[in-house]
């Protein structure tokens, strides 16, 4: 009998086991799958060029049009050269300086956010917020916002006949923007402003979205976006992906769209949520308006001189 035949079961067991051994290492070694690309953002709908620095957008909805604001400048820059445009929703530029600073008596340094409230359109101007006739454009007046800095977004609750106004609380420091300490919103009837909610450390609040019963707020200075209350300030505070908040815009059933400068992206979400990137890949997103009759994103980019138009999704 040949002793050496009980050792082939073992000798068979040792490799078949030394060969599992040797897939399962090089299947560790192996380098992970490549994470999937991120869907790209469509394609605007339509971009128009023929800005100089748009900082804001708004819907005129009675009007059917896009009212664009040019800051033609710096953000703080008091050099009379500031206008505002009009755009048709297919894209063609109506008037490059409907109103414009140094024309017809107008004053207009750098015109940043804006919002239509019964008739009139408010516009914010470093220290002061401007009013116009919204179908001739003529000067309705000024109105001082005491102590302000650096005035960003308009918003009108259109109910309560209210319009409010974010005091970014910044300064041009010898290389950036430094703080000034004036953080704040301010809310407007007729022709009066009083503080509405205003701490030094409030992160500089940006973008606001008034809907009668609460307002929104993003900020300049962090990912948040929350409820703002006159009495207990950050409400509902959820992070954004990334921080520089802008343009902001809350739908009927709460959900949020916030444009970001850190992220070079509009975020959708709601608070308490998650917020993820609805259009991606767009440098220095401003003030961005809401066309509601078609359900598009009319987005000033700032750096590009240019707007562009984009579907809700």
């Amino acid at each position: 009998m040949n002793k050496a035949l009980p050792l082939l079961p073992f000798c068979l067991s040792l490799c078949l086991s030394l060969v599992a051994s040797a897939a399962r290492a090089e299947e560790k070694a192996a380098p992970p799958p490549p994470a999937p690309a991120p869907a790209p953002t469509p394609a605007p709908l339509v971009r128009v060029t023929g800005f100089a620095t748009p900082e804001g957008v708004v819907y005129d909805e009675a009007g059917d049009r896009y009212l664009v604001s040019n800051i033609n400048g710096k953000p703080l820059d008091r050099d009379n050269n500031g206008f505002i445009s009009v755009v048709s929703p297919d894209g063609k530029l109506l008037a490059a300086k409907w109103i414009a600073g140094g024309q017809g008596g107008v004053t207009l340094n750098a015109p940043k956010g804006m919002a239509v409230e019964q008739g009139v359109l408010y516009v914010s101007d470093i220290d002061v917020v401007r009013t116009f006739d919204l179908k001739t454009g003529a000067a309705k007046g000024d109105i001082a916002i005491t102590g302000a800095s650096f005035l960003n977004d308009v918003a009108a609750d259109g109910k309560n006949h209210k319009v409010y106004v974010s005091d970014s609380g910044m300064k041009q420091g010898a290389k950036e923007f430094e703080g000034t300490g004036s953080d704040g919103v301010w809310v407007i009837e007729g022709k009066k402003a009083t503080p509405y909610f205003a701490a030094k450390d409030l992160g500089r609040p940006n973008g606001l979205w008034a809907t009668g019963k609460d307002l929104y707020v993003n900020f300049f200075g962090s990912a948040d976006i929350a409820k703002l209350d006159a009495k207990k300030g950050k409400l509902e505070a959820t992070a954004a992906p990334a921080g520089g908040g802008d343009g902001l815009y809350v739908a009927a059933d709460g959900t949020v769209w916030s444009s970001s400068w850190g992220g070079n992206a509009i975020y959708k979400g709601k608070l308490g949520g998650a917020f993820v990137a609805a259009v991606q890949h767009v440098a220095a997103p401003a003030d961005f308006a809401v066309d509601t009759k078609r359900n598009r994103l009319v987005v000033p980019r700032f750096m590009d001189n240019a707007v562009e138009i984009y579907e809700m999704k």
